[in-house]
C-alpha cells in the first residue's frame, strides 16, 4: 500500500463529491429519545463528537452508537439522502474486532453503498485522512476510527478536525477506545456501554441497545446546556432512525424457583439442610 497514492486518490474522489452546503438546514439535531431531549441534549451539526469505550469489550457497542449518531446527523434534507458516509478506519481496529459486515450495517439502517470506507495504518494517517475528508461538504457525516489514544490526537490536532468540520458543515464523529478522557475541542463527549436489550415475541434478539453517559457537552440550541454526567439507556431502531428509551427494569425478571430455601431462615436449619444432601449422597 503507497500511502502517499491513496491520499491523493482519496483527495480526487472527494474532489468530485464537493457540493455547496444546503440553505435551511437545522443546525442541531437530537437523539429522538425522550431521556436525553428531556436533559437538553441537543447535537451541533458541522462539528466533532467524541464517542469513548472504557474497554476493548465496550468497543462494539460503541461503535453501533456512533454509526447510530451518524445516521441521525445524516437524516437532515430530502434533497440530501444518498450522500454517503465516509469511514476512516485504523488497521489495528480491523485486527482487533473484524472487517465490517455489509448485513450487519444495514441491519443498523445503513445501506452499505452509500459507505466509503478508508483504511489507514496508524493514528497518524487516520487523522491525515479525516483531515482531508472532512473538508468535503458532499459527506453526509464522517466518522473516524483510531485505536486508543495515540500522542497525534491532542487538542491541536482535535481542535483543527473541529475547524474544518464547521467549515464544511460536516457532522464528525471520533470513535476510540480511552480509559481516561484526554483534553480535546470537541463539541460532546459520550462514554457507551453494553445493554440489555428487551426480548421480542418468541424470545427473539430485541434491538441494539446502548447505556450512554454524556461526559461533555459545549453550547447547546439557545444556549441550552445538559447537565454533564447524565446517563440513559436506549434502543436504537434502524426503521425510523432514531433512539428510544429504554426502561432497565421493563424486561422478564427469572423467577425465583420454588423449591429455593429461605434466606431467612434459621442457621440450625440449613445446617440440618446440608447434613441431610451429604447423607443421600
Amino acid at each position: 500500500m503507497d500511502p502517499i497514492r491513496d491520499v491523493a486518490a482519496l483527495r480526487q474522489m472527494l474532489a468530485g463529491l464537493e457540493a455547496e452546503r444546503l440553505p435551511g438546514v437545522e443546525q442541531f439535531f437530537s437523539l429522538g429519545a425522550a431521556g436525553p431531549e428531556a436533559g437538553g441534549v441537543r447535537l451541533a451539526r458541522g462539528a466533532l463528537h467524541e464517542v469513548q469505550a472504557a474497554s476493548s469489550a465496550d468497543m462494539p457497542a460503541a461503535t453501533g452508537f456512533a454509526l447510530a449518531l451518524a445516521l441521525r446527523a445524516m437524516r437532515r434534507a430530502v434533497a440530501e439522502e444518498g450522500r454517503p458516509l465516509l469511514w476512516v478506519r485504523q488497521d489495528m481496529a480491523e485486527a482487533e474486532f473484524g472487517r465490517l459486515d455489509g448485513p450487519g450495517l444495514s441491519a443498523l439502517g445503513l445501506d452499505p453503498a452509500r459507505l466509503i470506507l478508508v483504511r489507514a495504518r496508524d493514528g497518524e494517517e487516520v487523522l491525515r485522512a479525516a483531515g482531508d475528508a472532512v473538508r468535503c461538504a458532499g459527506l453526509g457525516a464522517l466518522l473516524i476510527e483510531i485505536w486508543g489514544t495515540p500522542k497525534v490526537l491532542d487538542l491541536t490536532a482535535t481542535r483543527r478536525l473541529a475547524l474544518r468540520a464547521t467549515s464544511s458543515g460536516v457532522t464528525s464523529f471520533l470513535l476510540h477506545r480511552a480509559a481516561q478522557p484526554a483534553a480535546t475541542a470537541v463539541a460532546t463527549r459520550w462514554r457507551v456501554m453494553p445493554a440489555a436489550s428487551a426480548p421480542l415475541e418468541g424470545d427473539a434478539p430485541g434491538a441494539p441497545s446502548f447505556h450512554a453517559t454524556l461526559l461533555r457537552h459545549r453550547g447547546g440550541e439557545g444556549g441550552a446546556r445538559p447537565v454533564e454526567g447524565g446517563d440513559w439507556t436506549l434502543e436504537w431502531d434502524h426503521e425510523a432512525f432514531t433512539f428510544r428509551d429504554l426502561d432497565p427494569l421493563s424486561r422478564t425478571v427469572v423467577s425465583v424457583p420454588a423449591g429455593r430455601p429461605d434466606r431467612a431462615a434459621a442457621p440450625e436449619a440449613r445446617r440440618g439442610e446440608n447434613l441431610a444432601l451429604r447423607r443421600v449422597g
